[in-house]
């Protein structure tokens, strides 16, 4: 009779093994963050308009959420936010190009200890003490495949800035050329021929930044590195064009965010549950089997990304400050309401720069001068704003019906209140009292009239 015994203890020490390889192998990690990407505006996000093959199949390789948001709708702050894990106030560079100071750290730093190699590529816009803190630069994408090289048998952690679909556009960007015709015009756009071909030369930049996705997934196919490897693409704050970039609604602070492993992830998977990119420091570092420090705002993702079944956020926080226009505006979601409270009602909200120069504004402008311009339309140059906003995202998906007026809702109103103010006290935010920068650019014309950033005023 055949002798079980040795054969199971063989078997039994085979799992040990393995299990401990597993537990002590750590992933490497490539951060894919497009530059002012909205989240509505992939294919698997549901545009049916736009061509992005290689992030619908990232997507379908690994896990989409489906409600992700970002700690602030503008492109520095946002950036040193994810990579410090601290909200925009808590890192002192929450107004747009204000370098990181140089007494933050971000995680690739943390990961170099645990025996990474670190790099990051293209466009990076959150100052010289962020670089240093990575071990290796590339202007493009295509110098994955030397990162990879010099790499070794290292875990890797890569992080690529694009900058697409950044403005300003023009008509070669892409082999992929989107039809007018066909795009998606929000509501609170101007449906005009100008506003169309803005928003298909916006999609075919878009599609270039899927092709550079593409090739750099297919470099790590080459390199037998796909397998252990996390990759996650996200945007660092909505599109570029009327009250979306630099606002506190869904189109300026919700985010695509993909991730796939194809180690741990199952395909196809969608996670409903809130998440904040306020969390990804702190995955990476605990993927790392480093942990996080106390001064990090977020948690780590890595039970979500085991188990989807896994809880989320009850709310996610966000903040909008200086972007060519002063702004002290604060907001906490859940996942059906949202609460939105503003600092500077007396003005019309403050827009980017690049938003105010572009042909989607003009075309709103035009209809403003000629009193022709819809409800959804006139919202973004109302003045006086509300001290609060209060939407239904469930029964109002593009924020355009404001019932903080609503008598049955005082209730919810006062409940997110104390949410939202709880945060503050506990993330040391500053209050709107406490510091100001003057406007560079005209609010309703978009006109520029002082110098890029100009000096704080601490009251």
């Amino acid at each position: 009779m055949l002798n079980w015994k040795p054969i199971a203890e063989l078997l039994l020490i085979a799992g040990i093994v393995l299990s401990c390889r597993a537990k002590i192998e750590k992933p490497n990690i490539l951060v894919l963050v497009g530059d002012d990407a909205g989240w509505r505006d992939f294919g698997c996000y549901g545009n049916q308009a736009i061509s992005t093959p290689n992030l619908d199949r990232l997507a379908q390789s690994g896990m989409l959420a489906e409600n992700a948001f970002l700690t602030t709708p503008q492109c520095s702050p946002s950036r040193i936010s994810i990579l410090t894990g601290k909200y925009p106030h808590a890192t002192g560079a929450e107004d747009l190009h204000t370098p990181m100071p140089a007494n933050q750290i971000i995680a690739p730093a943390y990961l170099k200890k645990a025996g990474y190699f670190t790099g990051h590529a293209r466009k990076t816009h959150y100052g010289p003490h962020a670089e240093k803190q990575f071990d290796w630069y590339a202007e493009n994408v295509d110098d994955f495949a030397l990162f990879l090289k010099s790499c070794g048998d290292r875990p890797f952690f890569f992080w690529v800035g694009f900058t697409d679909p950044h403005r300003p556009y023009s008509r070669d960007t892409s082999s992929t050329l989107h039809n007018p015709q066909e795009v998606e015009v929000p509501p609170h756009l101007a449906d005009k021929p100008e506003t169309r071909a803005d928003l298909a030369l916006y999609y075919d930049e878009i599609s270039r930044l899927d092709g550079d996705v593409g090739r750099l997934i297919n470099t790590l196919e080459q390199h037998g590195r796909r397998e252990n490897t996390l990759i996650i693409f996200l945007s660092d704050n909505g599109a570029p064009f009327p009250r979306e970039k630099g606002t506190l609604y869904d189109t300026g602070i919700k985010t695509p965010v993909i991730f796939s492993w194809p180690m741990v992830i199952a395909s196809g998977t969608r996670y409903k549950g809130l998440l904040s990119v306020i969390d990804l420091a702190p995955t990476f570092l605990d993927l790392a089997g480093i942990k996080p420090p106390a001064d990090m705002h977020g948690k780590s993702l890595s039970g979500i990304l085991k188990n989807p079944a896994t809880a989320g956020r009850a709310h996610v926080f966000s903040e909008r400050n200086w972007h060519n226009c002063d702004e002290h505006i604060r907001s906490v979601r859940t996942l059906r309401h949202k609460l939105i409270r503003n600092a500077y009602t007396e003005l019309p909200h403050g827009s980017p720069a690049d938003i105010t120069g572009s042909p989607s504004w003009q075309s709103l402008i035009h209809l403003k001068n000629q009193n022709k311009l819809t409800p959804a339309q006139s919202l973004l140059f109302q003045a006086p704003r509300p001290e609060i906003e209060l939407y239904d995202l469930e029964k109002d998906p593009w924020e355009l019906d404001n019932i903080a007026g609503a008598p049955e809702n005082a209730g919810l109103i006062l409940e997110l209140t104390k949410v939202l103010d709880r945060w503050i006290e506990e993330t040391g935010d500053f209050p709107p009292a406490k510091r100001r920068r003057d406007d560079n650019t005209d609010r309703i014309t978009g006109v520029k009239f002082t110098q890029e950033i100009p000096p704080l005023r601490e009251e």
